[in-house]
C-alpha cells in the first residue's frame, strides 16, 4: 500500500476526499484503494482501456467551443478512480440540497408572481430589473401556481473545514445527467466488483422518477410524446441531449422542429402536426422564441411564449428559470431563505457580496487583492458565446457599473485521487448534484458529476480548460438493486412502432443517405483515376473522370485529392450528428474512423497512395451500409434514408454514364463504366470478353436484377417511397408517385440501344426533381443551400 501511494502528496491548506489529517486512508475509501493497490499496473491499464472502449463504441463526446462542426468535438475524458462519499454524509447533504431546491422553487415563484421580496426590502428591485434574465412577457407565471423548476444542478466545492460550499446554481438548463451516467456505465464495467462491495447506489431510479414526473404532466388522456427542446448539435453538450432523449423516450426537437397553432405547440411530423404537451428544455430562455423574446433567435419557436402563457404547453424548467443563476443573489441568499423557509440553508453559499450598495461597494475595493471577481448578473442572449471578462475589467468596472460586479471569497476546493498514468495524485475536484421534483417533492440523484482539474492547485474546473471527469459513488448500508427503466409486465404483450417522425430527423435522415452514397461515388471515382493514370499519361477517359470528381468537389490536379473525399465524408459525418438519437452507435464509429483515415492520409508529408487510401475508405463504406441495413430498425427513419441512397446511386450512375459514353466515348470508357459499377465479374459471367456498347449499358442502366444499375435503384426508390407516410395502395397517384412510377416504366420498356447521353441525362433530371418533390411533401423546409449546391452542379 505504501508503495502504491508513494506518489501521493495531500496539500497543504486544503481538505483530501481520501487522506485524513494524519494521512490516514479514510474509512469510506479504504476498499477502494485496496482492491486498485492489489491489482497489477498491466490490469488496471486493462480496465482502464475497457472504460475508455466503452465511451469510444458509445459514442460519448463533448464540444469544445468553437466552430460547432464535428471536428471540435472530443473524446470523453473520464478518469479513475470515482469520488467516494461516506452514506451518512450524503444524507447530511441530501438534505441540504432538498432544502435548498424548495427555497429555490419559492424564490422564482416570487420573483414571477407577487415579488414580495422586493416589496418588502430583503431584495433591491435592480437585481429583477436589470437583470437580462428576467423575462418580461412571463413576468405573472408564478401566479399559475406551478411549480417553475423541475430538475437544476447544485455546484458544490468542500472547503478547507471538509464542509460543503454551494458554488452556484443551475436552473437554465443544467447539463451534466448524462454525462454522469455515462461515467456510471464505464467505471461500473472497468470495476464491478469493487463498486458491488461498496453497495454504491444505483442512478437509473433518479431517472425514473423525472420521466415519469413529464408523463404525469402530460396527461394520461393526451395522444402526444414528451420533447427534448436542444439547440442543436452546435452546443457543447449536443450528445448529452441526444442520449437522454434516447434513455427516457423522448423526442429530440429542435425549434424549428415545432410550431405554434392559435396557442397549441405542434411538432412537425412527415405524418403531419401532431400535438406536444411537454417540453424537457436544454435550449436557454432568450433563444426559445423570437417574436417575444430575443428577436436574431434562428434556433426558436415563434410564439411559444404565447403557448407558455395559455398553458397549452408545460416547459421544463420555466423560460425565464435562469434567473436563479444570478450570481447577485448569493449575497442575499441567508435573508431570503429567513423571509421563504422561516430558517436558514442547511448548505452554506460562497462568501459574495453585490457592488449595488455603497458599503459593498467599498468592501469591495479595500479587499479587491483576495477577491475573485465576477458578473452580477447572467450574459443574455445578446453575449455570442462564451463570456470571459478579466479581473482587471472586472474591478475596473466597479467603479463605472457597480451594480453589474459581484465580488466572492476564493474557493480552494478540496482534492481527490486520480490516476495520472500509472500514479495516483491529488488534483482539485468540484461536485455537480442533480435534483429532480415530481409530486412527492424533490429527489437528489445519489451521486453526481464530478470535475477534476488538470493542475494540481486549481479554484475552477472546466471541461473546456482541460478539465477530466470522475464518477461520484455514495455508498448504501443495503445491497444495490438493479433498476430498469422499462415498463411493469403486462398481462398481454403488444409490439409498438415507433411514433410519428420529425420532418427534420426525416430530412437529415435522407440526406445522410445521399452523402454516404455520394462519397462511394467519390471514392470509386477517384480511385478508377488513380488505376489508370498509375500505368498511362492521362487522356480523354481521365479527363471526363476528372470532370465528374470535380463537379463532386475532389480537385484531381491537388497535391492531396482525398481532401476533397474527406469534405465529402465530413458533411455525412456533420449530418449523422445531428440525429444521434436515432442512429446506430456502429455506424457513427465507421463514419468516424474514415473521417479519421481521410485525416491521417493528408498528415504526412508526401501524398498517401490514392489506391490503397480508397480501397480501404471503400471497405468502411460498405461496412457503414451493412450497418445501417442490418442494425437500423426498418420504419419511417430508415425508409427515408434508404431514399435517399437509392436516389443518389441512380442518379449518381446516369450522369456518370452519360459522360463516358456520350457521342465522342473515349477509349476505355466501356471497362471503366463496369468498373465504377462494380460489375466487371458479373459482366464476364454473363457475356464473353469482349465490350459491347449494349451490354455494358444494359447491366449498367437498365438491369434490374443489378443492384449497382439505374433500374434496380429507381424500382427500390418506388417501393419504398409507397411505404411512406400518407400513401395509401389503391389510391390516387400523387405527384410524386407519379413522376417515380413514370421513370419506372421509362426504364423497364426502354431497350439498350435507346440508351443514350440525352436518355441518361433526362433520367438524372428525372430523379433531381424527385428530390425536390420528396422534400416538399414531407420535410419542413426545402433542402439547405449546401445541399443545393451538391444537387445541381
Amino acid at each position: 500500500m505504501a508503495a502504491f501511494l508513494s506518489a501521493y502528496r495531500r496539500q497543504p491548506g486544503v481538505y483530501d476526499e481520501m487522506l485524513d489529517e494524519a494521512g490516514e486512508i479514510r474509512p469510506h475509501y479504504r476498499p477502494l484503494i485496496e482492491a486498485l493497490a492489489a491489482m497489477a499496473p498491466a490490469e488496471r491499464a486493462a480496465r482502464f482501456r475497457s472504460s475508455r472502449q466503452y465511451l469510444r463504441e458509445a459514442g460519448v463526446f463533448y464540444r469544445v467551443y468553437g466552430t460547432g462542426s464535428s471536428e471540435d468535438d472530443r473524446g470523453w475524458p473520464l478518469a479513475h478512480p470515482a469520488l467516494v462519499i461516506e452514506p451518512k454524509e450524503w444524507a447530511e447533504l441530501e438534505a441540504g440540497l432538498v432544502q435548498r431546491a424548495s427555497f429555490l422553487e419559492k424564490l422564482g415563484g416570487d420573483l414571477y408572481g407577487t415579488r414580495s421580496l422586493i416589496a418588502k426590502g430583503h431584495l433591491p428591485a435592480a437585481l429583477v430589473g436589470r437583470n437580462p434574465e428576467f423575462l418580461r412577457p412571463l413576468g405573472r407565471q408564478g401566479l399559475m401556481g406551478k411549480p417553475l423548476i423541475r430538475f437544476i444542478a447544485v455546484d458544490l466545492g468542500r472547503g478547507p473545514d471538509g464542509r460543503w460550499w454551494v458554488l452556484g446554481d443551475r436552473t437554465q438548463a443544467p447539463s451534466g445527467a448524462g454525462f454522469a451516467l455515462e461515467n456510471r456505465v464505464a467505471t461500473s464495467r472497468a470495476f464491478p466488483e469493487i463498486a458491488a462491495e461498496l453497495k454504491v447506489q444505483r442512478i437509473a431510479g433518479f431517472f425514473g422518477k423525472f420521466r415519469d414526473s413529464l408523463f404525469a404532466l402530460n396527461g394520461s388522456g393526451i395522444q402526444s410524446r414528451i420533447g427534448l427542446l436542444t439547440p442543436g448539435p452546435a452546443n457543447e453538450t449536443y450528445f448529452e441531449h441526444a442520449y437522454l432523449a434516447r434513455y427516457l423516450g423522448f423526442l429530440l426537437l429542435e425549434g424549428g422542429d415545432l410550431v405554434v397553432h392559435g396557442s397549441s405547440v405542434e411538432v412537425r411530423t412527415v405524418d403531419g402536426f401532431k400535438p406536444l404537451r411537454v417540453l424537457w428544455r436544454r435550449l436557454d430562455a432568450d433563444f426559445a422564441d423570437p417574436l417575444e423574446l430575443f428577436p436574431k433567435s434562428y434556433i426558436g419557436t415563434p410564439g411559444l411564449v404565447r403557448a407558455v402563457r395559455s398553458g397549452e404547453v408545460e416547459v421544463v424548467n420555466a423560460l425565464g428559470s435562469g434567473i436563479l443563476e444570478t450570481r447577485a443573489l448569493l449575497a442575499f441568499q441567508p435573508s431570503l431563505a429567513e423571509a421563504l423557509l422561516g430558517t436558514g440553508l442547511k448548505l452554506p453559499t460562497i462568501a459574495t457580496w453585490w457592488g449595488g450598495t455603497p458599503a459593498a461597494k467599498a468592501f469591495l475595493e479595500k479587499q479587491a487583492e483576495r477577491l475573485s471577481f465576477d458578473s452580477a448578473f447572467p450574459p443574455g442572449a445578446s453575449a455570442a458565446g462564451p463570456v470571459a471578462r478579466s479581473r482587471e475589467a472586472l474591478r475596473a468596472e466597479l467603479s463605472l457599473d457597480a451594480l453589474g460586479v459581484v465580488g466572492q471569497e476564493v474557493a480552494a476546493l478540496s482534492t481527490a485521487p486520480v490516476f495520472v498514468g500509472d500514479r495516483l495524485e491529488a488534483r482539485p475536484v468540484a461536485l455537480r448534484v442533480f435534483l429532480a421534483r415530481n409530486e412527492d417533492g424533490w429527489h437528489v440523484m445519489p451521486g453526481g458529476f464530478a470535475r477534476v482539474a488538470d493542475a494540481t492547485s486549481a479554484t475552477a474546473v472546466s471541461m473546456q480548460a482541460g478539465g477530466r471527469s470522475i464518477d461520484v459513488w455514495v455508498g448504501s448500508q443495503t445491497e444495490a438493486q438493479p433498476i430498469t427503466l422499462l415498463g411493469p409486465p403486462q398481462a398481454r404483450f403488444i409490439r409498438r412502432v415507433p411514433g410519428a417522425l420529425p420532418a427534420r430527423a426525416a430530412d437529415n435522415l435522407y440526406w445522410l443517405g445521399r452523402y454516404a452514397e455520394r462519397a462511394e461515388v467519390a471514392t470509386r471515382l477517384l480511385r478508377l483515376h488513380a488505376a489508370r493514370t498509375a500505368v498511362a499519361r492521362p487522356g480523354l477517359l481521365e479527363e471526363a473522370v476528372k470532370t465528374l470528381l470535380a463537379q463532386l468537389g475532389v480537385d484531381i490536379a491537388e497535391e492531396k485529392p482525398a481532401r476533397g473525399l474527406l469534405t465529402l465524408v465530413r458533411g455525412a459525418f456533420d449530418i449523422a450528428s445531428r440525429i444521434r438519437d436515432r442512429f446506430s452507435p456502429d455506424g457513427w464509429r465507421v463514419l468516424g474512423e474514415i473521417v479519421e483515415l481521410l485525416s491521417d492520409s493528408l498528415e504526412g508529408e508526401k501524398p498517401s497512395d490514392l489506391a490503397d487510401v480508397t480501397s480501404a475508405v471503400l471497405t468502411r463504406l460498405a461496412g457503414f451500409t451493412g450497418l445501417v441495413r442490418e442494425n437500423m430498425y426498418q420504419f419511417a427513419g430508415w425508409r427515408f434514408l434508404s431514399c435517399g441512397r437509392s436516389l443518389e446511386r441512380a442518379r449518381s450512375t446516369a450522369t456518370v454514364a452519360s459522360r463516358l459514353i456520350g457521342t465522342d466515348a473515349p477509349e476505355g470508357a466501356l471497362e471503366a463504366l463496369l468498373e465504377f459499377v462494380d460489375s466487371r465479374v458479373t459482366y464476364r459471367r454473363r457475356y464473353s470478353v469482349t465490350l459491347s456498347p449494349q451490354t455494358v449499358l444494359d447491366l449498367a442502366v437498365l438491369d434490374p436484377l443489378n443492384p449497382r444499375s439505374v433500374a434496380f435503384q429507381v424500382n427500390a426508390l418506388k417501393e419504398t417511397i409507397g411505404q411512406l407516410p400518407g400513401v395509401q395502395p389503391g389510391a390516387s397517384l400523387d405527384q410524386l408517385s407519379r413522376r417515380i412510377a413514370r421513370l419506372q416504366v421509362r426504364l423497364v420498356t426502354a431497350g439498350p440501344v435507346e440508351v443514350d447521353q440525352a436518355f441518361l441525362d433526362r433520367i438524372a433530371r428525372d430523379l433531381g426533381e424527385i428530390s425536390d418533390l420528396l422534400g416538399q411533401r414531407y420535410f419542413a423546409a426545402g433542402p439547405d443551400t449546401v445541399h443545393q449546391g451538391l444537387d445541381h452542379e
